[in-house]
């Protein structure tokens, strides 16, 4: 008996496989205009002005009292970071995120959490140790599922709004001062339109 091949079989994947991404790569070339550059691919997306979408409204009770309205903050640069008390990196993040919030508020820049899928008593405990700026306490994941036109939001991400009300970054994991900070004053930055 011959041996049985599965030559002819990998050279057929190969070949849908090269097909795949080259027609994936054409229709993302194709999508991208001449003059604007397509957002970073990755953890982290970056918009250019000409690129970002209005952020959904985002209201909602705030974890210690009282409510929040996203479109008061128009003017100001917001950074807005979804986490819950239960998330081993929404811990990690949760100083690094503090003193971004603190570095940059002489810049016009302000921080809001969105709390998600929480028990009310653990994320209270969560921000009374950690975090100075407010948290909506959303257990639904409403304010989340707002963002519909966005890339995909986990826990944690962070969404960087400008002074438009526009997303200008999201950052789909946890993150630090080294990557954080840099992104919020360029944003911070930008002539409000």
């Amino acid at each position: 008996m011959g041996r049985v091949t599965s030559r002819p079989r990998t050279h057929a994947r190969r070949a849908v496989l090269a097909f795949a991404v080259a027609g994936l790569a054409t229709s993302a070339l194709a999508a991208c205009g001449a003059d604007e550059k397509p957002p970073a691919v990755g953890d982290v997306l970056r918009f250019q002005p000409a690129q970002r979408k209005a952020a959904p409204a985002v209201t909602g009770e705030l974890l210690d009292g009282g409510s929040y309205d996203l479109a008061a903050q128009r003017g100001s640069v917001v950074v807005v970071n979804f986490w819950a008390s239960w998330c081993a990196p929404c811990r990690l993040e949760a100083a690094d995120l503090e003193q971004v919030a603190k570095d940059t508020a002489s810049l016009g820049v302000t921080f809001l959490g969105i709390n998600n899928r929480d028990d009310r008593d653990k994320a209270k405990a969560f921000t009374a140790a950690r975090n100075s700026y407010p948290s909506i306490f959303d257990p639904g994941g409403r304010v989340a599922l707002g963002f519909t036109d966005m890339p995909p939001v986990s826990t944690p991400a962070t969404l960087i709004i400008d002074r438009q009300g526009r997303v200008a970054a999201v950052v789909r994991k946890a993150t630090n001062i080294a990557e954080l900070g840099p992104i919020v004053r360029e944003i911070a930055a930008e002539k409000a339109g």
